[in-house]
């Protein structure tokens, strides 16, 4: 999860909240120390620290809690209020058919966001053509072509042409006008002149619905001073910021791009193409501190390109006729919806800070190692495990690249699932004879 460091912090600092006998002085300047030091190790700006909690210990000594709520409970509230009071505010993006702007300094991650940005609209059903406007670096056009072709989108390119603006004409004149067209940028080392001069010959003839700042998160403090230039210069609809999933720095990069004026809209959270996330405070607070993102796993589940047959996986099960072929459907969804870890971090009552670290590697590598075995399984035996014996698990073993212990571990795996779902619905089944007994008058039957 982005933030882990510092979300286990904070998830510590509501720990000793609750554990706390009462809320006092003491344990109010324990927690308020506690915060200082969170955000200060998560790179925020050491003066926008000291005022959040400033502004913590204020509210929590001068208001009174709602009617009905204890202490503690308005505590962790003003707590949640403050932190996400410094990631600004919910900023709307609406998917549809609209031209988009792609700008940032070299090596920020552009090409590769354009591919995550088109990938996120073709989920929701919108057809995508980019553009190569980078005249100054030849790999770019060729890793925005490569990016293309893999997800399926159009690219407009034109290795001949030196003027970006004219590359910009000439795409959208060749491509079908209902198409959502995302234009990828070059970059330089530093904001200058020459940058910002084509930068605003590109937006005139581009004429966008969308600018969108491409920021490193491992920038830190300084993507706030970027995002402000930019702002200035070109007028930033929002800002994308990337690279967050190992980055120390992350903390101050979200709360100093946000404090600049230019909305986040979108966090790049991995390497993989549908590693985009709209990026909204309230639910991004809520999986920092614990409290969960029902919503976003909900919508990740939306997102599967084969959801029918997971419900139809999902049927099969609850009814007793599980196959090995409706377990890879469903580990298929679930390598969709994401790592193992990101997954946890959405749920209310687990987090990464409750579940250990080797566990949740050890079952992604699991989760590998199971598809792996399924993707070599005939159809024959995805539809029936009885017929899988030494001969066959040899074969499979050797055909996954995985040992015959592996995959004998998944068909004792597969039948303690199809078993222990058998005899969940038959103990439904029975729960419903006898309540329909008793609602009859008669006595259960033995």
């Amino acid at each position: 999860m982005v933030l882990d460091s510092l979300g286990k912090s904070l998830r510590g600092v509501l720990q000793k909240i609750a554990r706390g006998s009462v809320v006092d002085e003491a344990l109010l300047s324990e927690v308020v120390r506690d915060i200082q030091r969170a955000l200060l190790q998560a790179d925020v700006n050491v003066q926008l620290a000291l005022d959040l909690t400033k502004r913590v210990r204020h509210r929590a000594t001068e208001e009174k809690p709602p009617a009905g709520a204890s202490l503690r409970d308005f505590l962790v509230r003003i707590i949640y209020e403050e932190i996400r009071g410094i990631l600004g505010k919910d900023r709307p993006f609406e998917v549809k058919p609209k031209r988009i702007l792609l700008a940032g300094l070299f090596g920020q991650g552009k090409t590769t966001t354009a591919a995550k940005l088109a990938r996120h609209f073709q989920k929701h059903g919108v057809r995508v053509g980019l553009i190569a406007a980078d005249v100054h670096r030849p790999a770019a056009i060729d890793q925005l072509e490569q990016l293309g072709r893999k997800i399926g989108a159009d690219v407009y390119a034109d290795r001949s042409e030196r003027r970006a603006e004219e590359i910009v004409r000439a795409g959208l004149a060749k491509l079908p006008p209902h198409l959502a067209v995302i234009v990828d940028t070059a970059g330089r080392s530093g904001i200058d002149a020459e940058l910002i001069a084509e930068l605003q010959r590109v937006r005139t003839v581009l004429e966008p619905e969308e600018v969108l700042l491409v920021l490193d998160g491992a920038m830190g403090q300084a993507a706030g001073r970027s995002a402000e230039a930019f702002h200035k210069a070109v007028g930033l609809t929002g800002v994308i910021v990337t690279k967050l999933d190992g980055s120390a720095k992350a903390g101050g990069a979200l709360s100093a791009v946000a404090a600049s004026g230019a909305p986040i809209v979108f966090l790049g959270t991995g390497e993989h193409l549908d590693e985009l996330e709209r990026f909204e405070p309230t639910r991004f607070v809520s999986r920092l501190l614990g409290m969960g993102d029902i919503q976003t796993l909900l919508e990740r589940f939306e997102e599967l390109s084969n959801k029918e047959a997971a419900e139809e996986a999902a049927k099969h099960l609850m009814g007793g006729k599980f196959t090995l072929r409706d377990m890879r459907t469903q580990l298929e969804s679930l390598g969709q919806m994401g790592p193992v870890s990101k997954l946890i971090s959405m749920l209310p009552t687990l987090g990464p800070a409750k579940v250990d670290d080797k566990q949740l590697d050890e079952s992604q590598r699991r989760l590998r190692r199971y598809r792996a075995i399924l993707d070599s399984l005939t159809p024959e035996e995805l539809d029936d495990s009885q017929i899988i014996k030494a001969e066959r698990v040899q074969r499979i073993a050797r055909g996954s690249g995985q040992r015959p212990q592996e995959v004998r571990a998944l068909l004792k795996q597969f039948e303690m699932t199809r078993k222990a779902a058998h005899g969940l619905v038959s103990n439904r089944r029975l729960r419903r004879q006898i309540e329909k007994q008793f609602a009859g008058g008669a006595a259960p039957e033995p």
